[in-house]
């Protein structure tokens, strides 16, 4: 079980970065409740990008805390954004992407792992670009896909008009995918790449006057890297070393992409502001698809867990939405329990995509519309959300029903991993350092009944777990 940043942490600056984190991601008593039955908002058109890199996690952003990294692009986007304190992806890729593209649990897309086909979206999913579409957007992708490798399956069969994908390789001899056609990009560096492509085809559709949804999940900073340079573009990340007595040289690389993600949204935030439609633009950060992977030891914003684990540090990711013309307030904040599925229902809400029967059986995410009014909304019930790691081995579904997951509301999370049932108190522990199980056993039988339910409704909708899986070329 990995433990938080405990206050031994070498100086008082650590101590200082921790309880500011804790404090940017506090569980605030909300004042105003508003109904989940938001009106739509007519003739609204904004252009929509929305970025997420890959294994970054909370705590890789000098924002919130980090004393190593210097993020200062992300910083200012946080200052002019709505910030959702309480914001939870999945705990590993494919399923948070699932999650993002669908509007509802990954499991209800069939998707429980990484790979063995268990990656594949399902194909009955309408996926957010393909309902956008219907409203009139021009949509592209420019990243990591993670949803399918195979025909159908694959982004430009899911409602993208453009497509730059990273497929597979070393950063520095990746195969890039353009609309279809591969190729190996040698000395290329995949996430200037995207943020190059993205803005290209961006004023394209800004000249022709067409509102556009722009998907720029870059691999960056997921892993493997090498013990030398030759997976980068530069050695400027050498500057991290020695600056932490467990920095090591995956660490400063991780950090060296993330600063280099930063400055990519910067250059990207300012080409808005000179084309002149910044203002029109729902500019939406999610920091991490999951967790961190690989610096949660060396600063992991106060959280227990990382990439994998059903903690907090593993499905906690911060998520900015920018909006000036919107009517979103520049730093403000939302402390209401808020998942990723919720981000589908809000661009159709806020672009009066039309919910057709289909889209209103699938979507079970909730628009965050009321959020962007009055960041004190509140959800009228107690929501729960279930964070299931997944990626049991095949054919153990029915066995992994307690393995590596957690319910939360919102002052609770029950959780059963490797040290069996823990009950934490987010709201006084929010490192979760204490199991309290026996101290609210009706807590727990609350929690325990709601998850029961969830896990059934689940089961039907497994739909990759017998997956083919076309063997590796």
């Amino acid at each position: 079980m990995e433990k938080p940043i405990k206050k031994s942490l070498e100086s008082a600056i650590w101590n200082c970065a921790k309880t500011c984190a804790f404090l940017c991601g506090s569980m605030a008593v909300m004042t105003t409740v508003i109904g989940a039955e938001a009106k739509p908002l007519k003739d609204s058109k904004p252009n929509i990008i929305v970025i997420m890199p890959d294994d970054s996690g909370y705590g890789n952003y000098s924002c919130f805390g980090n004393p190593v990294i210097k993020t200062p692009n992300i910083d200012s986007l946080k200052k002019q954004s709505l910030l959702l304190t309480r914001y939870h992806s999945s705990a590993r890729c494919s399923p948070s992407r699932a999650k993002l593209l669908s509007g509802r649990h990954e499991f209800l897309g069939g998707v429980t792992h990484t790979i063995q086909g268990r990656e594949r979206l399902s194909l009955d999913t309408i996926t957010l670009p393909q309902a956008l579409k219907t409203a009139g957007y021009a949509t592209g992708m420019f990243g990591k896909w993670h949803n399918g490798k195979e025909g159908p399956y694959r982004p430009e069969n899911r409602g993208f008009d453009e497509c730059w994908i990273y497929e597979k390789g070393a950063r520095m001899a990746a195969t890039i995918t353009h609309n279809g056609t591969s190729q190996r990009m040698a000395g290329t560096y995949p996430t200037d790449l995207f943020f190059e492509k993205a803005t290209e085809w961006m004023d394209v559709q800004r000249q022709a006057k067409k509102p556009f949804f722009v998907y720029l999940p870059p691999k960056s900073p997921h892993g493997p890297y090498k013990a030398d340079s030759s997976d980068m573009p530069n050695e400027d990340y050498k500057k991290f070393l020695g600056t932490h007595p467990q920095m090591t040289v995956q660490v400063a690389k991780i950090y060296w992409e993330v600063e280099n993600i930063d400055k990519r949204i910067g250059e990207m935030i300012h080409q808005l502001e000179e084309w002149g439609i910044a203002d029109n633009t729902l500019f939406i950060f999610i920091g991490s698809d999951n967790g961190a992977s690989g610096t949660s030891k060396i600063y992991n914003a106060g959280m227990n867990g990382q990439k994998g684990h059903p903690y907090q540090g593993g499905t906690r990711v911060p998520a900015f939405f920018r909006w000036p013309g919107g009517g979103i307030k520049g730093g403000s904040e939302s402390a209401a329990l808020i998942s990723q599925m919720d981000i589908m229902p809000t661009l159709l809400e806020l672009t009066g995509t039309p919910m057709t029967d289909q889209l209103k059986q699938q979507v079970e995410g909730r628009s965050l519309v009321p959020m962007f009014k009055n960041p004190e909304t509140d959800w009228e019930d107690d929501r729960h959300l279930v964070h299931h790691v997944g990626a049991w081995a095949r054919g153990q579904a029915a066995q992994s029903k307690h393995a590596r997951v957690s319910i939360q509301n919102k002052r609770f999370t029950l959780v059963n991993n490797k040290n069996g049932e823990e009950l934490f108190d987010l709201k006084n522990d929010p490192g979760e350092t204490k199991n309290v199980i026996n101290e609210y056993p009706e807590v727990v039988a609350q929690l325990r009944a709601v998850y029961d339910k969830w896990w059934s409704r689940m089961q039907p909708r497994l739909v990759n777990e017998d997956a083919y899986q076309p063997p590796a070329k």
